[in-house]
């Protein structure tokens, strides 16, 4: 009886790796919105580390999360780096690629509670006195990731995020006036 018992776990665990290892091997996660404000006053908010307190949908997930800016003030080179609670996680952030007004690109490093990389981008066009800013994060599916796939899929775990992360961008590059002080 037990021997039987154990056939059926170990064929109940292959067929769930098997299910894990036939999901995507890449995700992507696209969302937009027209913002009336320049690129350029959008790109200052999304170039600066030191900003996205301002508008980011993670910054208050932990009042009593470590943040450490590193390298440039912002654009190129510019990381950030946080250790939070287990909402926040840790990881780092570094601007791979700036180009002003129109792209910024970031190697995004999660190390808890799920190791992964991937890479965001926001490209910014003018559309007569307004931007259409288009928020995008592409990574490779790691086992752990595949997994979470299962039940749930990225677009629907981080869209929202992302969803709200825009708004509060649109809030702030249209009145930026209303908004707090940066803490810098």
């Amino acid at each position: 009886m037990i021997k039987k018992i154990a056939v059926a776990l170990l064929i109940a665990v292959a067929i769930v790796a098997v299910l894990i290892s036939i999901q995507p091997g890449q995700y992507k996660v696209t969302r937009s919105t027209m913002i009336a404000a320049p690129p350029s006053t959008i790109y200052n908010n999304i170039s600066d580390f030191h900003r996205w307190n301002d508008w980011s949908p993670w910054a208050k997930i932990d009042p009593n999360m470590q943040q450490r800016f590193v390298g440039p003030e912002s654009g190129l080179g510019a990381a950030y780096e946080w250790q939070g609670n287990s909402d926040a996680g840790s990881g780092r952030m570094t601007i791979s690629e700036a180009v002003p007004n129109e792209r910024v690109v970031i190697f995004l490093e999660f190390l808890k509670p799920i190791a992964s990389s991937s890479y965001v981008t926001f490209n910014l066009r003018p559309q007569g006195s307004n931007t259409s800013v288009l928020w995008s994060m592409d990574g490779k599916s790691t086992f752990a990731t595949k997994a979470i796939q299962l039940f749930s899929s990225m677009d629907k775990m981080v869209g929202p995020d992302f969803e709200k992360g825009l708004a509060q961008l649109k809030l702030v590059a249209e009145h930026p006036l209303s908004q707090p002080a940066m803490a810098r």
